[in-house]
């Protein structure tokens, strides 16, 4: 509790993070679930785009990595439509307790801009890629129709 306790001190305080781009913080005084944001970058698919994320603390955090969930639908080869799981390598094998809330939200936003294609969740996305016209279009189509709902 402490650890956590420190990381949202930490994050209110960074200047680190640009918290227009990403922000994670607990949800509902609740610091083992925490509701977070990421905005594309520019030059990427994902531009301006804003998506809401789910972080789950485990009772061994920061021992083990946080469950990350894209609320928001994302279109994307390294996180899985319908769940929002995310296959990223730091929330598994590759995972260090030094690493801490806002190493995750970078590698976060830095996954958006550069997918792992050779592991992907989602293989039209992953199959897609190379068309960045076709690809942005479906990305804006499905983030503007999770907007509406």
């Amino acid at each position: 509790i402490q650890r956590l306790q420190k990381e949202v001190m930490e994050l209110m305080s960074s200047t680190a993070l640009d918290s227009s781009m990403v922000s994670a913080f607990p949800s509902d005084d609740n610091l083992f679930v925490w509701d977070g944001t990421i905005v594309g970058s520019k030059g990427t698919p994902y531009e301006e785009l804003e998506f809401k994320i789910m972080l789950r603390m485990p009772n061994d955090y920061p021992y083990s990595p946080p469950f990350v969930q894209f609320v928001t639908p994302c279109f994307h080869p390294n996180i899985e439509l319908q769940s929002g799981r995310v296959c990223l390598d730091i929330l598994s094998e590759q995972w260090s307790a030094v690493m801490s809330i806002q190493s995750v939200l970078v590698s976060l936003q830095s996954l958006l801009a550069a997918p792992n294609n050779n592991s992907p969740m989602n293989m039209e996305a992953a199959n897609m890629w190379a068309d960045q016209a076709a690809y942005k279009t479906r990305v804006k189509t499905i983030h503007s129709s999770s907007q509406q709902s």
